[in-house]
């Protein structure tokens, strides 16, 4: 069996190359001559752990290649997915006008029965817009081609995307006929043999239960963060509150660990799109408004305590960050806490110094520049620092030699905006200790 995927970035890469693990035939594309050219020597653009040997790998094995050619690629081919982005608007709104670029180009250069998949997270109604703009293209050909269209949203955690492509706890699958469904069971049925766990229901659904899961998602961490905040003000401790509630199997504990906000490339896009959907069918979705609300007033409670610490003049003082990406094990600086948090430090004057292991390339390139000076290690980060500020909960930051960070830092005060580390213990050896909800 052989594929096409359109886009090389986090989903279509991710998706592209699991699909080759299994051995089907892929046919990865994007218009990024540069990029297609790196791909094809091992040189992905984006960190995901696994994902460089699964690609090579598949290279070495004629599973996976890569193209910028459209029309190439889907010779062939029984299944193209479009993968591209989906950039949000000033008003909140997906941009589609890369997804019916590319169904404009099916269109155009098909030349036998294709199902056509949005993998792209989508608002709904899009599958229709997506098969109005291939059937045009077809009529300019006088063809009269068949295809189906259908809608396969990913669920993919950034920094476990592999683990979540290869063992899937569920696919949604939107169809509107029985032939693409009999063609996407066949093309699924390598990661269903622990059992079946593919949901198959109409268009519209499939691409309403993507931003529904994310937007859930959100909304358990911008309410955790609520009543964090709310915490510190009654005396009460949020880490013990998550405990007494997370033990209730109706909530669960995930998603409701106290922060400085959620960022990345789906939730806040996705809440804004959701949101922007409601209005344009005259409902407000007043509880996710909050949930927005919230998360961007969360990016800035690190800060208020450090004013609360320091005062609202900085200059002369530096601040060693520990992390960078909105998450552990990515390089993804989209929407990141830390952004906000830096650029409100550095207006009150302070110094800032980070290290994050894998985003540091990330954030001088594309977001933060020379802003902050990046360190070699988190220690390096440390030297003569005023005050620590733990951003982002990387592995190599649980256990650190709080000895070694005594002697480096100027002055031993800690804002924790992952509720990392023992506060008593903190204390003891001597550090003002501040942490989110406690």
């Amino acid at each position: 069996m052989k594929i096409t995927v359109v886009g090389t970035g986090y989903v279509g890469l991710v998706s592209g190359a699991c699909f080759a693990e299994v051995g089907i035939k892929v046919c990865c594309l994007d218009i990024d001559q540069g990029k297609i050219e790196g791909l094809k020597n091992g040189v992905l653009p984006i960190y995901e752990p696994g994902l460089e040997e699964i690609v090579k790998r598949n290279i070495a094995a004629n599973r996976l290649t890569f193209t910028t050619d459209l029309g190439e690629s889907i010779q062939g081919s029984e299944v193209v997915f479009i993968a591209v982005g989906t950039p949000p608007g000033e008003d909140g709104s997906a941009d589609l006008k890369y997804v019916l670029s590319v169904a404009e180009g099916i269109g155009t250069a098909m030349s036998d029965y294709l199902v056509v998949v949005t993998k792209s997270t989508v608002p709904v109604t899009t599958g229709q817009k997506v098969k109005e703009v291939i059937q045009k293209a077809l009529a300019k050909r006088n063809s009269d081609l068949s295809f189906s269209v259908a809608s396969n949203p990913e669920f993919l955690k950034e920094g476990a995307a592999v683990e979540d492509f290869l063992k899937p706890d569920r696919i949604v699958i939107g169809v509107e006929d029985n032939r693409a469904e009999s063609i996407l069971r066949r093309l699924y049925k390598p990661f269903q043999l622990n059992g079946d766990r593919m949901i198959f229901m109409d268009i519209p659904s499939a691409e309403m239960t993507k931003y529904a899961a994310n937007a859930m998602l959100a909304t358990k961490i911008s309410f955790m963060n609520d009543i964090a905040n709310l915490c510190e003000r009654v005396g009460a401790n949020a880490s013990m509150v998550r405990k007494g509630i997370g033990s209730d199997p109706r909530i669960g504990t995930k998603f409701i660990y106290p922060g400085v906000g959620y960022g990345g490339s789906c939730f806040p896009k996705d809440v804004k799109a959701i949101i922007h959907t409601a209005k344009n069918y005259g409902y407000d979705l007043k509880v996710l408004q909050a949930v927005e609300e919230v998360n961007e007033n969360q990016k800035q409670v690190i800060v208020n305590k450090v004013i609360s610490q320091f005062g609202n003049d900085l200059k002369g003082m530096t601040f060693a960050l520990w992390g960078l990406s909105f998450k552990p094990n990515t390089d993804d600086m989209r929407e990141a806490p830390a952004l906000v948090i830096v650029n409100q430090l550095i207006s009150l004057g302070a110094r800032l110094k980070a290290f994050d292991p894998v985003a540091m390339e990330e954030a001088k390139n594309h977001y933060l520049g020379n802003k902050v000076e990046y360190a070699k290690d988190g220690y390096d980060a440390c030297v003569d620092a005023d005050a620590l500020l733990l951003i982002t909960e990387w592995p190599e930051f649980r256990m650190p030699s709080w000895e070694v960070v005594s002697k480096l830092m100027k002055q031993k005060v800690i804002f924790d905006g992952r509720n990392l580390y023992d506060r008593k213990y903190l204390e003891e050896l001597g550090y003002f200790y501040y942490g989110i909800g406690v």
